[in-house]
């Protein structure tokens, strides 16, 4: 062999060294999908996990070129996600529930459990002298048409031993909810707890005026906000789909190993935000709803199906829906990660 073939031997040796130690793409690499995501709500701190592994390139890594928009409320995430409007999206899953049987042929299915203890709360202030639940009767309790809670609220009166219409609701645009139960247009207001609580006591009210009765103190199984897709779609690309809860799951580890990280990816998005605020409202998340006992004893994202089966059984009762799903065609866990790649860390 003469000497000038000596220099493309070994060309083509570190071309071939490089290419063995290069890392294997992601089942999503062999191609890039598009698709259109919403949120449930405003971008706010616990929208972080999304909001975050966008920024930092997660969805992209994995083939996934994703346009995430904020959200008007539960119910409308949901009906625009069942049309088209939207491929995916970040809603209730008691509001899917419902929606689900009253739209057969339009079914959605939950693959990812965010909030794994629900957030629904109704909030009044100490002076209405509302001291249990049993005294909302004949009250004023305002919320948007969408609200999840107020949606939700004949599955808590029937839990407390209310009857679900002995109260009066008036209808209103998120920005003016907290403002009127400062007001006294209200006697109480419906809302996530670290949305509304956050929101009157940075509007200044003292923390200690506020009484709060959270759903999930009160028996009721339900699970909170979950991920949510067509069926049609986990048949049609499941590749993606594992790609994207992969790096959906990446940005709700970096939201609790770095919350202020998580907010900064925020302000990106929304110049207007107060960081403080928005950083007290993820950390209040994540800590009531996020890293519960189940989460640490099973992993994220998933589901017990006993758990869920009572959940349905709650809401199909009080909302006396047509139909009563089986837990399994409401939750698909199949496209989740391993189990040890769903072990959260402590928050610090």
């Amino acid at each position: 062999m003469g000497r000038r073939w000596i220099p493309l031997m070994l060309a083509v040796a570190i071309v071939l060294q490089v290419a063995t130690l290069a890392p294997a793409p992601s089942l999503a690499q062999g191609r890039t999908v598009t698709w259109k995501f919403t949120l449930d709500f405003l971008i706010q701190g616990p929208q972080a996990p999304f909001v975050i592994a966008l920024e930092k390139g997660y969805y992209a890594k994995e083939g996934i070129n994703l346009t995430m928009d904020r959200g008007f409320g539960s119910a409308d995430a949901v009906t625009k996600i069942a049309s088209g409007a939207y491929d995916l999206g970040y809603a209730d899953i008691n509001s899917m529930i419902e929606f689900n049987a009253r739209n057969p042929g339009k079914e959605l299915v939950a693959i990812a459990i965010l909030l794994n203890s629900p957030p629904f709360a109704i909030l009044t202030l100490r002076r209405e002298n509302i001291r249990s639940p049993q005294d909302l009767v004949g009250k004023k309790l305002g919320a948007p048409v969408g609200d999840a809670p107020r949606r939700l609220f004949p599955v808590f009166a029937r839990a407390v031993g209310i009857h679900p219409d002995s109260v009066e609701w008036v209808s209103m645009d998120v920005p003016l909810r907290e403002p009127s139960l400062i007001r006294g247009t209200v006697n109480a207001i419906t809302g996530f707890y670290f949305t509304a609580f956050i929101n009157l006591k940075a509007a200044g009210v003292r923390p200690d005026d506020i009484v709060a009765f959270l759903y999930s103190d009160y028996g009721l199984p339900l699970y909170g906000n979950a991920v949510m897709v067509p069926k049609t779609l986990l048949d049609r690309e499941p590749a993606a789909v594992r790609g994207f809860l992969k790096a959906f799951i990446e940005g709700v580890k970096d939201s609790i190993n770095d919350p202020s990280g998580a907010i900064a990816a925020i302000k990106k998005r929304d110049p207007l935000i107060n960081e403080s605020v928005e950083l007290e409202r993820l950390l209040l998340a994540l800590r009531s709803n996020v890293l519960t006992r189940e989460v640490a004893a099973d992993g994220f994202g998933g589901v017990r199906a006993e758990r869920l089966a009572r959940a349905i059984d709650a809401v199909a009762e009080s909302f006396g829906l047509p139909t009563r799903p089986k837990w399994y065609e409401v939750f698909n866990g199949k496209f989740l990660p391993p189990k040890k790649d769903r072990m959260l860390p402590a928050l610090r």
